[in-house]
């Protein structure tokens, strides 16, 4: 954003604010998708070890082989979320930035034409 005045910063945090408000919702789904991945790996898991034979620590490596897809699933789903988070978390501290700026824009248009600042 390179227009400092008053309604250019106002347009950019409503625009920004709108942006939050939108990415509460793809925070939340990209959750529930993690959830639903996480609870599918750990099922999988659980039929694969119980299914395996041998010694635990075998049957461990074979349940953990028997669901590298269901793990994937569930590691994209994570790195989704995070990516969802972090990119809120982004776009709250440019709120912050540009509510920084607003504050500082007003206050030199609230000293403009006096002389202070010159």
């Amino acid at each position: 954003m390179n227009d400092y005045n008053p309604v250019g910063i106002e347009n950019a945090i409503r625009e920004c604010a709108n942006h939050i408000a939108k990415g509460v919702t793809v925070v939340s789904n990209a959750y529930s998708a993690f959830l639903a991945a996480d609870r599918a790996y750990d099922q999988a898991f659980a039929r694969a070890y119980i299914e395996a034979d041998g010694a635990a620590h075998e049957r461990k490596y074979i349940a953990e082989l028997a669901t590298a897809s269901e793990r994937e699933a569930r590691d994209v789903a994570d790195a989704a979320y995070r990516y969802a988070r972090d990119r809120a978390r982004a776009l709250e501290n440019e709120l912050m930035a540009l509510q920084s700026v607003s504050k500082s824009v007003r206050g030199r248009y609230a000293v403009a034409g006096r002389g202070e600042g010159a």
